[in-house]
């Protein structure tokens, strides 16, 4: 799963995360964006909740790649995470917190630009009103950041 993102890694890439800190879990795509960001040779942007406030940011900036990191509720376990192309982004069973439609971001991106989407989609335990992570997230979004470092120094 993780090798079809790192195939990802390369060119011009933006790495966009999106989350409501205020909200549990919800939070880990902003919180791994913010742990990113001036550690790769990648552009990092924490939208939080607003993710359309980057569009034209990250469209005059015209990347190949762009990965999406995000929380949603999938079904699967707390903490597991699953990679999905931006072609075939689906929401149907996918439940997010924010108010902008992570489908209209991903259409107005593609319709703007000819980079590449990728969505990193992590499970929540909760996305009750609290500042906290679970156990189960927060160790996924340290696998993570170690991930994305490691691979920001195979590019470099």
């Amino acid at each position: 799963m993780l090798d079809h993102l790192a195939a990802h890694l390369s060119g011009k890439v933006i790495i966009l995360g999106i989350g409501n800190s205020l909200r549990s879990d919800d939070g880990a795509g902003s919180l791994l964006a913010q742990r990113l960001s001036g550690t790769l040779a990648y552009t990092v942007y924490d939208s939080g909740p607003t993710p359309e406030n980057y569009l034209g940011k990250i469209i005059r900036e015209k990347p190949d790649n762009i990965v999406i990191i995000d929380s949603a509720d999938f079904g699967g376990k707390p903490g597991e995470f699953r990679v999905v192309e931006g072609d075939s982004f689906q929401t149907d069973n996918l439940f997010f917190t924010h108010n902008t439609s992570l489908t209209v971001v991903i259409n107005y991106l593609k319709n703007s630009l000819k980079a590449d989407i990728i969505i990193l989609i992590i499970q929540p335990k909760s996305v009750n009103f609290s500042d906290e992570l679970s156990a189960d997230v927060s160790d996924t979004l340290k696998y993570l950041e170690g991930w994305f470092r490691e691979q920001g120094k195979k590019q470099g």
